[in-house]
C-alpha cells in the first residue's frame, strides 16, 4: 500500500504514523498537554522538527533547551516558532500553556545539532492566483535556508485559500531519475471554519484517481502517486506538511505531462520549486 488516509481521532500523543507501508519515511504525532504537563521521547533514526501549533512550551533536547517555543494562538494566529533535533535524541516538551505541537519526523542516522527556526527564519512562497482556483502560500519551516543543518526532512505550513487547489498542476516524486526525485510525504488538515472540507485525489500512472473528503484533523499519507488536493469554497485550508527525501533532500516534482501547459498559466510555480531545493 502506497497511500494511507487516517481520519481525525484523539491520538493520545502516540505517533499517528511511524514508518508505516505508506510512508515509510515519515514519523507523524500531535502532542496536546494542559499547562504544566509535558512529554518526552526519543526516536532512534529519526530527525525531527517539533511545531507548536498553538500555545507556549520549553522544549529540552538532551541538555539544550529552548525557552517559551510557540506563542501563536492556533495554525491561523502567525508563523511557526520550531525546534530541530537530531536523530536519537531525548527531546522533552514542557507546557507553559495549554498547547498541541506537532511532531514531524524523518528517517535519518548521522548526528545532528539542535537548533531553533524563529518566524524570522521561515521561508514563504506565494504560489497561484484566485483567478485560476490555485492560490496558496507556503510557509517552509524546514526549507532551503536549513539545507547544511538537517538531514533529508522537509517541514511546511501551506495555507489554500477558499475554493482553490494545491498540489496542482498534478505532480509525482517517487523515482529517482532525471527530472524527479523520490520523497515520501504527508499532509494533515485544518479548516477554517472547522466545518469545512475538501478533496485528496490520488492515483498512480494510468489509474483512476481515488477521491477522499479532507476533515478538520485528517492525515494523508503516501509513497508514489499523483496527489492534488481541493478545498471547498467558503473554506480555508492549512496543510502541515513532511517531506522525505529516500536519497537526498532537495526535491524535483515531475509534473504529469498531459497537465503541464498549466504551468505556465499558474503564478509562482517555478518560485515555488526552487524552495524546495
Amino acid at each position: 500500500m502506497s497511500s494511507r488516509m487516517i481520519r481525525s481521532h484523539d491520538n493520545g500523543n502516540t505517533p499517528i504514523v511511524e514508518g508505516d507501508e505508506a510512508a515509510k519515511l515519515i514519523h507523524f504525532n500531535l502532542v496536546k498537554l494542559a499547562a504544566g504537563n509535558s512529554h518526552t521521547y526519543r526516536l532512534r533514526g529519526f530527525e525531527t522538527a517539533v511545531v507548536p501549533l498553538s500555545g507556549r512550551c520549553d522544549i529540552k533536547i538532551d541538555a539544550t533547551k529552548f525557552e517559551a517555543v510557540g506563542g501563536r494562538a492556533g495554525v491561523w494566529g502567525g508563523l511557526a516558532d520550531s525546534v530541530y533535533a537530531g536523530p536519537d535524541a531525548t527531546v522533552t516538551i514542557i507546557a507553559l500553556d495549554d498547547c498541541e505541537v506537532a511532531v514531524a519526523g524523518g528517517r535519518w542516522d548521522k548526528p545532528m545539532e539542535p537548533f531553533r527556526i524563529v518566524p524570522d527564519d521561515v521561508d514563504m512562497v506565494d504560489v497561484g492566483s484566485n483567478e485560476t482556483k490555485s492560490r496558496r502560500r507556503i510557509f517552509h519551516i524546514l526549507g532551503n535556508k536549513q539545507a547544511d543543518r538537517v538531514g533529508r526532512l522537509l517541514v511546511s505550513e501551506l495555507y489554500a485559500d477558499e475554493g482553490c487547489w494545491s498540489g496542482y498542476p498534478p505532480h509525482k516524486h517517487d523515482t529517482d531519475q532525471p527530472g524527479e526525485t523520490a520523497h515520501e510525504e504527508l499532509y494533515h488538515w485544518r479548516f477554517d471554519p472547522p466545518t469545512g472540507f475538501g478533496t485528496q485525489l490520488w492515483y498512480e500512472e494510468g489509474q483512476e484517481p481515488h477521491a477522499h473528503v479532507t476533515r478538520h484533523g485528517d492525515t494523508f499519507a503516501f509513497s508514489t502517486g499523483y496527489h492534488p488536493t481541493a478545498t471547498s469554497p467558503g473554506h480555508a485550508s492549512y496543510i502541515f506538511t513532511i517531506l522525505v527525501g529516500k536519497t537526498q533532500r532537495s526535491l524535483v516534482q515531475n509534473f504529469e505531462e498531459k497537465h503541464r501547459p498549466l504551468m505556465a498559466k499558474i503564478p509562482g510555480i517555478d518560485a515555488m520549486r526552487a524552495k524546495f531545493r
